[in-house]
């Protein structure tokens, strides 16, 4: 048996890893980042710990958010979902 054919499974455990656990995770960051670059005021969104808000202020690492009667400032990192957009008007 030649000596690069013992690699050839090793080479294939990459592979699959790769392609199973690295680039979907890549992908995910990726669209990730683009979600909070797109933040703006007036979006509802939905932090890590399950909090629910509607966007007040942006800055460059943070965001204001609105809960019912609290105001409170989260790292925009902490965002994990925009729920609705501003200025999205529902037809009834």
């Amino acid at each position: 048996m030649p000596v690069w054919a013992q690699f050839v499974p090793m080479i294939l455990v990459f592979v699959i890893f790769y392609l199973v656990l690295i680039r979907p995770q890549q992908r995910k960051a990726k669209e990730h980042e683009v979600l909070l670059k797109t933040i703006k005021p007036g979006d509802k969104v939905v932090v890590g710990g399950g909090i629910i808000g509607v966007v007040v202020a942006v800055k460059d690492k943070t965001v204001s958010l609105r809960s019912a009667d609290a105001k409170i400032e989260v790292l925009k990192s902490a965002v994990s979902d925009i729920t609705e957009r501003a200025g999205n008007v529902s037809e009834s």
